[in-house]
């Protein structure tokens, strides 16, 4: 009798086993449920290229611009496009470095958020799965663009307000150079190319 009632007595009553399952339904701490957030952004962790997530995106980019081998697409660089070809300008027209200060980094999920992309939904789920051999030397690249761009508008401003036009414009030229070879570079990355500047090369293109 005595071990009987021992027995009963270490088996969970209905309502905590009730209780049990309840949790491990809900994704708990301590459960088997492994559910996370599938928040997507810039910083999320990238996916392994066979992985499932990535290829059924794949599956879907039949028809779009996005490459199917790097799930980047080229048209993230169109917001490059803007501030070179305002500094393309500023050497004939002087006044134009108010419209380069207006000009401002933008991640790549905000740009297909904001745009009228076809496919930006898909872009943007994409890009979290981009093969880290290709996100890595593609953020490094842009991070370099953006320092560029700001760094230029910076001496820009102050030659301009010194009434140095001629120093504004070899600057803005100069610029306008190195953000074209980054930013050709950065396409090369999106269609597949694994190959980045040297550092001596990046040096040379932040110090113009």
């Amino acid at each position: 009798m005595t071990d009987a009632r021992a027995t009963r007595a270490s088996e969970p009553a209905p309502a905590e086993a009730a209780s049990t399952d309840k949790a491990a339904d809900d994704g708990t701490p301590g459960t088997t449920d492994d559910t996370t957030d599938d928040t997507t952004d810039d910083t999320r962790a990238t996916a392994r290229p066979d992985s499932a997530a990535c290829v059924a995106v794949r599956a879907r980019l039949a028809g779009t611009n996005i490459n199917p081998e790097t799930l980047l697409a080229t048209d993230y660089l169109n917001h490059f496009n803007e501030i070179i070809m305002m500094l393309e300008m500023v050497p004939d027209m002087p006044d134009l470095v108010e419209d380069c200060k207006e000009w401002q980094p933008k991640s790549y999920t905000d740009h297909f958020a904001d745009s009228a992309f076809r496919d930006k939904a898909l872009a943007i789920e994409a890009f979290a799965l981009c093969p880290p051999r290709y996100r890595v030397p593609f953020d490094e690249t842009i991070a370099q663009m953006n320092m560029l761009a700001l760094a230029t508008v910076e001496r820009m401003e102050a030659a301009l307000a010194a009434g140095e036009t001629e120093a504004v414009a070899m600057q803005a030229r100069s610029a306008s150079q190195a953000l074209q070879r980054l930013m050709d570079m950065a396409g090369a990355i999106i269609h597949g190319a694994q190959t980045t500047l040297d550092q001596s090369e990046i040096d040379a293109i932040l110090g113009s």
